[in-house]
């Protein structure tokens, strides 16, 4: 069996065949995965947002369609196109309300319009719960039948698979794990979206660079302060190199961070019961390929096992994610894949 992230022939691919599109603020991905997950080809071009939803579809088209055509696949064959979006949506009504990173898009009915120009029935979905079905589908949570994704990244996002199922909530905003709250107090760290308190302001890579920022006037013997008098740009990469060359100040940094995402993990394992926790997104200091990523996913293990029930703490499997930005596309076409099901 192949691997998930592997890009496999026509001739080993299981039809029928879905086309996915995940939009982002800069780039729109594409995929065309078969009915086990597999893709056969995938790229990406700029989203150029500022032209428009409508201009957007009618490249989403295109694009799609010579991408079919690479992977000698006949639009015939495609038995749904799969599309995740950011932002606030409706996602009965296949509607996008106010995505802030794509202002040119807000109040518009981008499945019907897709579905308009593509000729094929549109999977709506939001990115982050996308990304969650593409995990729990072929990545880190395929032996799992309900899991938890964080993605850490600029923000937080997240989604929830129960049963199968994408948890979307019943006005389209469910699984917005970022925006739980973990801290009550008069000092509490202030959220992108305007709220203090919420879990995003405290492991988010915006929040990984402005605690490292305040605690540097407490240790200028740090060699991250070193890096920066260099010139550098101070960043989660930058504070988890020297973390992993032992850095006190990054270290503690990191460890920190750890602490405060198990708030996080612990709220979601003692409210949704799921089999797995999955880390996802950039802001993961290196993942299983690093020293201190390893050390990062031990220390979120030890704090969620002194927080956390003792029955769920041996049966809960935590650990992060397999498929990287590729999770997205897929996730949309696992979508796509259960309602052509259906």
């Amino acid at each position: 069996m192949p691997d998930a992230l592997e890009l496999i022939s026509r001739d080993a691919a299981r039809p029928p065949y879905f086309l996915a599109i995940d939009v982002g603020g800069t780039n729109l991905k594409f995929g065309i995965v078969d009915d086990n997950g597999h893709t056969l080809g995938r790229c990406s071009v700029r989203t150029e947002q500022e032209k428009g939803p409508e201009d957007a579809c009618q490249r989403m088209n295109q694009v799609g369609r010579k991408l079919a055509i690479d992977c000698s696949v006949d639009m015939d064959d495609v038995a749904r196109v799969g599309l995740a979006t950011p932002g606030t949506m409706d996602v009965a009504a296949g509607m996008l309300l106010q995505p802030h990173n794509l202002p040119d898009w807000w109040n518009f009915p981008i499945r019907d319009h897709l579905e308009s120009v593509i000729g094929k029935p549109v999977s709506f979905a939001n990115d982050a719960n996308a990304a969650a079905y593409g995990e729990y589908w072929v990545g880190s949570g395929a032996e799992f039948r309900s899991m938890v994704l964080f993605t850490l990244g600029t923000g937080v996002g997240g989604g929830i698979i129960l049963d199968g199922k994408s948890v979307d909530g019943e006005h389209s905003h469910g699984s917005e794990c970022g925006h739980m709250y973990v801290d009550s107090g008069p000092t509490a760290r202030m959220c992108g979206c305007g709220q203090a308190g919420h879990l995003e302001a405290y492991v988010s890579a915006k929040a990984v660079v402005q605690r490292t920022r305040e605690a540097l006037p407490r240790n200028r013997q740090s060699t991250i302060a070193d890096r920066l008098e260099a010139g550098e740009e101070l960043t989660p990469l930058l504070v988890a190199q020297e973390a992993d060359r032992d850095d006190r100040l990054a270290l503690e940094i990191v460890m920190e961070t750890a602490m405060y995402l198990s708030l996080g993990v612990v709220n979601m394992m003692h409210i949704i019961d799921p089999d797995a926790v999955i880390l996802g997104g950039a802001m993961n200091f290196g993942g299983h390929a690093t020293a201190v990523g390893r050390r990062f996913l031990e220390r979120l293990r030890r704090d969620v096992r002194m927080r956390a029930f003792p029955a769920l703490v041996d049966v809960t499997y935590i650990d992060f994610a397999t498929l990287g930005g590729h999770a997205g596309y897929i996730g949309a076409a696992g979508i796509a894949r259960s309602h052509y099901q259906s």
